[in-house]
């Protein structure tokens, strides 16, 4: 047995590996993730649902069954974000209207993992319907802070290290940004990468599932376990420099104080260790996609939701009445579909503002996690969204308080491997 590092401290990456040479258990790995959820789960609240007995099932079903070593994520403990259905757990979305509601099968997402060796240890806090509305959980590092949203469990869980891994989504920047609050690696794909099957819609145009880790390592092994696919090769972090534009000035007067030098401070760091670094500046033909990404989710939005609006709208917080409700029920169909239209023209051109980059840096949130529950500035991944673009954050600045801020890094469409190879790279030296 190893010494000098708990068990629930390993990546996925590293728990395979060990499960492969003999020295570990998935029993073992189980029973230190719930070691630690034991300690921080008071404090930071992650968990909506927690199965510890079925966790402990699973896991000797795996180590009885002598294939583990022959899976990608075995023994690898994970958290499902409350508004991706599990057929073992109750999926209440975050609200009460569904509390204690037993989807008959996994999202597709939840299958695959399991399929892969993951073990789900529960379902973590999400906001209302994966919006605005705050849920329980705390930030790990000041519980005075929110954990950003709508992930927030999600994000909070892997911050804590009660596991590895976690599974959230994104529809504007519900992946991203809490990723960024939790100094943790969070990674959207690609629009249409990952199946949503089984994942609540909120706005079916913008919707995709996401990933927590702690390491890049193990946000490209386990994209693959979702997508269904072989894992390759480990994104090196030596061999690749990246070309990076950077898009330093994009939404710097919603920045915090701080925001703005920590980026300039990391692309230095960068470009003193070997990546070629340029200026991008976004073009008004894109920032304005920030507006449509409005009307466009919350269009969708009240259309999915018609029937708890119709049936229980006294057990919809107010925040989300006054907020996306009322905007949806605000948009005319036109402006639905004309911002639909602006949509479909800018992705179309967005392999322009790449130029001869390999990839685009930008900030992942305003600043620091703010105090209070408000979840946070959404506007900084909008845009991204409505593009499509992978998109990944990477815990490598941080604020006045000494809190984490995270770097967002994009690439194109369809090119996760450039982008995870380039986050690796920066990972590697981009560490201040």
């Amino acid at each position: 047995m190893m010494t000098g590092q708990r068990l629930s401290d390993l990546t996925a990456t590293e728990t395979a590996r060990r499960i492969a040479q003999g020295s570990i258990t998935a029993r073992s790995v189980v029973e230190a993730c719930l070691e630690q959820v034991a300690q921080r789960e008071p404090e930071v609240l992650a968990f909506e649902y927690l199965d510890a007995d079925g966790a402990r099932r699973a896991a000797d079903r795996l180590d009885a069954s002598g294939k583990a070593a022959t899976l990608p994520i075995p023994g690898a403990c994970f958290a499902v974000k409350d508004i991706i259905d599990t057929a073992d757990m109750p999926t209440g979305y975050g609200s009460p209207i569904h509390a204690g509601h037993r989807p008959s099968a996994d999202a597709a997402c939840v299958a695959l993992s399991r399929k892969a060796g993951g073990i789900a240890l529960g379902k973590a806090v999400t906001t209302e319907f994966a919006n605005v509305h705050p849920g329980k959980t705390r930030n790990p590092h000041d519980p005075d802070r929110t954990p950003g949203g709508s992930s927030s469990g999600s994000a909070a869980a892997v911050a804590a290290r009660m596991l590895p891994l976690a599974l959230g989504t994104q529809t504007t920047s519900s992946t991203i940004r809490p990723a960024s609050f939790c100094g943790v690696v969070g990674f959207v794909p690609t629009y249409g990468t990952i199946s949503v099957s089984g994942v609540r819609a909120a706005a079916g145009s913008l919707d995709r599932v996401g990933l927590f880790a702690r390491s890049v390592d193990d946000i490209a092994l386990y994209a693959a376990v979702v997508r269904g696919v072989t894992p390759g090769d480990a994104p090196s972090g030596q061999a690749f420099a990246p070309r990076i534009g950077f898009c330093g000035e994009f939404l710097a007067g919603r920045m915090d104080a701080g925001t703005g030098d920590a980026l300039t401070g990391l692309t230095r760091r960068i470009a003193t260790a070997g990546a070629s670094v340029g200026t991008v500046a976004v073009p008004s033909s894109f920032t304005r996609l920030t507006e449509e990404h409005r009307w466009i989710s919350s269009f969708e939005f009240v259309r999915n939701f018609t029937y708890e609006i119709e049936n229980h709208w006294d057990r919809i917080s107010t925040t989300l009445r006054e907020g996306r409700i009322s905007h949806g029920q605000s948009c005319p169909p036109e402006q639905y579909l004309e911002a639909q239209r602006l949509a479909k023209e800018a992705r179309a051109r967005a392999d322009a503002l790449f130029g001869d980059h390999d990839v685009l840096l930008a900030a992942s949130a305003a600043g620091e996690a703010p105090k209070g529950s408000a979840t946070g500035d959404f506007a900084f991944c909008a845009l991204w969204t409505v593009l499509g673009l992978p998109a990944v954050s990477l815990p490598l600045m941080s604020g006045p308080s000494g809190l984490p801020i995270g770097a967002q890094l994009l690439g194109r469409p369809g090119d996760e491997a450039r982008l995870l190879a380039a986050a690796a790279w920066i990972m590697t030296h981009g560490a201040g």
